[in-house]
């Protein structure tokens, strides 16, 4: 049902706009190593790569060289590895966009997203394949990307630096995450909620808001 009080929209990227796989990418890495899936699942946990790329704490070439370190494979190129990290990228339904472009006409919408300057590079190709559109900060009024910020969801400070940048008010505000975790950190800084769960997508959820 429709909030008459929500003035702006702050979507996540992965499953909720951008289709997204993640277990592909630790297969994908298994496969270039010669390791089993599970053993390279365990390496990143270990390693925390995921926080420690998407909260900058790594650039691109020292992502790339940590791969190569936990790994042991020092022969990996860059190419090598940006591909397998991308393979967890997925399609986007050109119908979502649509959507986005009608919410516009109403809404002050934004992106949050917890990832990494491989992956939104990555992310802008497969917009533009898409729709012709070139790159993310087309569609939204501020795009906020977590290695950027050098904060992540569900982390309520990101939540809190999103607001007081684009000065809006939690109240008026909507934000759809397909991770429980990230809808609970918005929801604690006053933020209105809506966990996206496959296989309803957001042409569903918001579809009272693009009248």
């Amino acid at each position: 049902m429709k909030n008459p009080q929500i003035k702006n929209i702050i979507f996540d990227l992965g499953d909720v706009i951008l289709n997204i796989d993640v277990p592909v990418a630790s297969k994908s890495f298994a496969e270039l190593s010669g390791r089993e899936q599970s053993e390279i699942l365990t390496i990143f946990k270990e390693n925390d790569l995921f926080r420690q790329f998407e909260t900058g704490t790594l650039d691109e070439a020292g992502f790339r060289n940590f791969i190569r370190h936990i790994l042991d494979f020092s022969d990996l190129s860059d190419e090598a590895i940006d591909t397998a990290w991308n393979s967890l990228l997925l399609d986007l339904p050109p119908e979502r966009v649509e959507l986005l472009k009608k919410l516009k006409e109403t809404y002050r919408i934004f992106l949050l997203s917890n990832t990494s300057s491989i992956h939104i590079t990555q992310v802008n190709k497969i917009l533009e394949a898409s729709t012709g559109i070139e790159k993310l900060e087309d569609l939204f009024e501020i795009v906020f990307l977590s290695y950027e910020m050098g904060l992540m969801k569900p982390d309520t400070r990101i939540y809190e630096k999103v607001l007081e940048q684009a000065g809006i008010k939690a109240e008026e505000t909507l934000f759809l995450d397909d991770n429980f975790d990230n809808i609970q950190g918005a929801n604690q800084v006053g933020i209105n909620t809506i966990h996206v769960q496959k296989p309803t997508t957001i042409l569903e959820y918001l579809k009272d808001y693009a009248v």
